[in-house]
């Protein structure tokens, strides 16, 4: 067993986010994702197939949802996109980097 920590930021490029799998199972997948001021293209929506539960642990970011208000998220928020809801990263922090858990699951 090794133990890790969640805030270590890896040696990577800052030009796109760091996407790292801590745990996967049959209906379920834990992410780890690093954003360095990254968001969703202009225009571009995201649609997941399955339920995903998000928390964001540093930085910050803010959430779109089709045809609903933009949500701001700082650290310890957390919230739960259905599957094939559509939304898009507007934003996230420009100076330093910008930690989540994603975790997917199927019913």
């Amino acid at each position: 067993m090794i133990i890790k920590n969640i805030f270590k930021i890896p040696a990577c490029k800052k030009d796109r986010e760091f996407l790292e799998t801590l745990l996967r199972l049959p209906r379920l997948r834990l992410e780890r994702i690093i954003s360095f001021g990254q968001r969703t293209p202009p225009g571009e929506w995201l649609r997941e197939p399955q339920g995903e539960w998000v928390v964001l642990l540093s930085g910050s970011a803010k959430l779109n949802f089709y045809k609903r208000k933009a949500r701001v998220m700082k650290p310890g928020d957390y919230i739960f996109i259905p599957a094939g809801l559509r939304h898009r990263v507007e934003s996230t922090h420009h100076n330093k980097p910008s930690v989540w858990l994603a975790l997917h699951f199927k019913k």
